[in-house]
């Protein structure tokens, strides 16, 4: 598992672990602690000779699973280190595995263009391609290219918004969704949508970490999936409109008209309040800077189109999970308050 200290990876080594038929090796920059069939190696990807030297050994390696990212200031610059990544870890592994069998990539919809502005809606794996860069476009023409003569394939999965639990990451909503209610509660003020106005009302869909697990080992074990993309989400599709006061009515919050506001700036003064949230209501002390990242959340909120994507190429292939993304939120908020990450 490669990125296994994210979210997507959090919950896929979860679900490893409970099929009970795997033995898994989680790849991360901090590493791990050991536990039962998983085993960590803390690794820097960026570094091709160290990279080769600690995966050297991963001579039994079915599946790779990759979930590494690197984020950078803009998107021509998000392409090397993603890019490099991915190569260091398929050339350290392809020659020592004589047994691998499937390379599983995690893509997103910028494969559509979704992170440029409005784009053909809903989204189909086989829609024609946008202007360079995009790092989830390279990633996959290597493995096309990697894979050829090969006796392993490959899968992509596209999920929409992923949501679990997982801290010191930069892409969960969930966590920068509890963390402004739950500062908006200390605060005293109603919980306000703090995106664009037309993000309040446009459609969007989730994806839930623990379905999007399922998907994946799905996709690379089943035969008919080699070598192909595939959309997954929730399966329903909502607006911030109706979904924003059951979000308050959880937290026991009202809710004020949406006011357009830069998450990343207003919450930037907040760590001292936290740090006394944390110390009040008996929280996990955890650093404010790992609890959430405002950037990501104003990204999100910024989308005053409508982000969705066709799933049906999956369900024909025989993918079936459903998740009803209000009870998502709700079981998430719920999972948070009871490891004392939120009050």
């Amino acid at each position: 598992m490669v990125g296994a200290q994210g979210v997507i990876g959090g919950n896929l080594i979860e679900h490893l672990v409970s099929v009970g038929e795997w033995n898994v090796i989680g790849l991360s920059r901090r590493g791990g602690q050991d536990h039962g069939p998983v085993r960590h190696i803390a690794v820097n990807l960026l570094d091709r000779d160290e990279t080769a030297t600690k995966l050297s050994g991963l001579t039994g390696v079915t599946h790779v699973f990759y979930a590494a990212y690197q984020d950078r200031p803009t998107w021509a610059e998000l392409v090397p280190p993603n890019l490099a990544m991915l190569t260091n870890v398929v050339d350290a592994i392809e020659p020592v595995a004589s047994g691998l069998e499937h390379i599983s990539l995690m893509q997103g919809y910028k494969v559509y263009g979704a992170h440029l502005g409005p784009f053909a809606t809903p989204a189909r794996e086989d829609d024609p391609p946008h202007m360079p860069p995009e790092f989830n476009v390279d990633q996959q023409q290597f493995l096309e290219r990697q894979q050829v003569g090969s006796s392993w394939s490959w899968s992509a999965l596209r999920p929409s918004v992923v949501a679990g639990i997982g801290l010191g990451n930069p892409m969960n909503l969930a966590m920068v969704i509890a963390v402004y209610a739950s500062v908006s509660k200390e605060l005293g003020i109603p919980l306000r949508f703090p995106g664009k106005p037309g993000a309040y009302t446009s459609l969007i869909e989730m994806t839930d970490a623990d379905l999007l697990a399922k998907a994946t080992v799905w996709a690379a074990t089943n035969p008919e999936s080699r070598n192909q993309a595939y959309n997954i989400t929730n399966g329903d599709l909502f607006r911030w409109s109706s979904m924003w006061p059951k979000i308050a009515r959880f937290f026991d919050l009202d809710v004020a008209p949406p006011l357009p506001m830069s998450l990343e700036e207003v919450m930037a003064d907040k760590a001292g309040l936290w740090d006394e949230m944390v110390s009040r209501h008996g929280l996990l002390p955890t650093p404010y800077s790992e609890v959430s990242s405002w950037a990501f959340g104003d990204f999100v909120f910024s989308w005053d189109y409508d982000v969705i994507a066709d799933t049906s190429k999956s369900r024909r292939a025989g993918f079936h999970e459903y998740v009803d993304t209000e009870t998502m939120f709700l079981r998430i908020f719920q999972d948070l308050r009871a490891q004392r990450l939120i009050p």
